[in-house]
């Protein structure tokens, strides 16, 4: 079981949380440094996820338009062919 761990962690769990804290400390630093704050990073997330939510449903919108359009003509073309070659009851 604890072999498992580990192999899941990628090492003893103490030791890959030491490491964890020591890299986000040291990541922690750098952002500081260019100015930034956990609350920024939070907000841009939120954002970039509000901006793709919102290009999807446009996508959507755009992709129903053309739907729409072809099959004004699409449909009854092929409910057409299928009433004409419709096999006959012999």
């Amino acid at each position: 079981m604890a072999e498992n761990v580990n192999r899941f962690l990628g090492g003893s769990p103490l030791a890959v949380f030491a490491k964890l804290v020591l890299l986000s400390i040291v990541i922690g630093v750098v952002l500081s440094a260019l100015g930034l704050d956990p609350r920024d990073i939070l907000q841009s997330l939120r954002r970039f996820i509000q901006n793709i939510w919102d290009m999807g449903f446009d996508a959507i919108r755009w992709l129903w338009q053309y739907f729409l359009l072809g099959a004004v003509i699409v449909i009854p073309i092929w409910l057409l062919m299928r009433i004409f070659n419709a096999p006959r009851g012999r």
